[in-house]
């Protein structure tokens, strides 16, 4: 697993509070994924697959096996346990896995609503195709089209792909943009940028995206208009009004985020970094009735 946000540049993109990619990898058959039952409070969670499979089960009495192209939805608000397993009937051979998981904050109003689940086939998603370009739209508005994914705030999160020298446009409408590069190589003004690279761009620049010689895979996505979030631990909520355990408000607007320029352009480039997941329960506010899943991150 690679994790592109958050980072020491930049906390969130929209209300994108953690951006992860699984693989690609190949699973012997002596394993699986086994990522056992674990809460969420007050975020939502957004898997989505290139390759593989993956069984979800959580304690609403969900249990549905997402594949490439669908969409897995799950809105924990006041709080949620669920586990994501490689299905039986796979268990025993090789199996390639790669994916996104993305976590989507709340709005504070609705950070401790019921929780909720909900699966989107790929069929369902808006198509993409241009000269050169094929794509969906898995969540919000891009181009006309809109995603039927339900969620809390204007996001985008468009699946592109582009073949070599394919150019596309991608309009300032969004006051936050950025781009994960999961295959080839794009180049934007000129510059270049491989595989394994999120690039946040300043609001209000026009930006052409252009793929390499080989083509790329691209994960578009943002927020039309800028959200303040509180991360705390690897959750999301708003502040507390009482209590030594206070989540703090994330940094600066995004207006004031300082961005690497590039030669013709300006952006914030970061390369995501291997990360293992150490799980910890840890108390909130002294209620010990609430428990939420903590995550530490440690860069390899």
């Amino acid at each position: 697993m690679r994790r592109a946000l958050p980072s020491r540049q930049r906390r969130l993109v929209g209300p994108f509070i953690f951006f992860d990619r699984m693989g690609p990898a190949i699973l012997k058959p002596d394993e699986a994924l086994d990522v056992k039952p674990h809460p969420h409070i007050g975020l939502s969670t957004v898997t989505y697959l290139f390759d593989g499979e993956i069984r979800h089960r959580d304690s609403l009495g969900t249990e549905k096996v997402i594949r490439p192209g669908d969409i897995n939805l799950m809105t924990a608000g006041r709080g949620i346990v669920h586990s994501e397993r490689t299905p039986d009937n796979l268990r025993g051979h090789p199996l390639l896995m790669s994916g996104l998981q993305t976590w989507l904050a709340l709005p504070d109003d609705k950070e401790e609503i019921d929780p909720s689940f909900a699966h989107t086939e790929k069929s369902a998603m808006p198509l993409i195709e241009t000269a050169g370009v094929r794509g969906r739209v898995v969540i919000g508005s891009f181009e006309g089209m809109t995603s039927p994914v339900g969620v809390f705030s204007d996001t985008l999160y468009v699946d592109l792909d582009l073949q070599a020298g394919a150019k596309f446009p991608f309009g300032a409408g969004h006051e936050e943009r950025a781009v994960y590069v999961l295959s080839g190589e794009v180049v934007i003004s000129g510059d270049r940028f491989a595989a394994d690279q999120l690039l946040v761009f300043r609001p209000g620049d026009a930006i052409t995206l252009e793929a390499g010689r080989d083509g790329c895979h691209l994960m578009l996505f943002g927020v039309r208009r800028s959200i303040r979030n509180v991360i705390s631990g690897g959750i999301s909520s708003p502040p507390r009004r009482s209590g030594s355990n206070r989540p703090r408000r994330n940094g600066a607007p995004a207006a004031s985020i300082s961005f690497l320029a590039t030669k013709r352009n300006s952006c914030l480039c970061r390369k995501a970094e291997p990360l293992i997941l150490m799980l910890r329960i840890e108390e909130i506010e002294g209620d010990i009735r609430r428990k939420a899943l903590t995550l530490f991150g440690i860069m390899l």
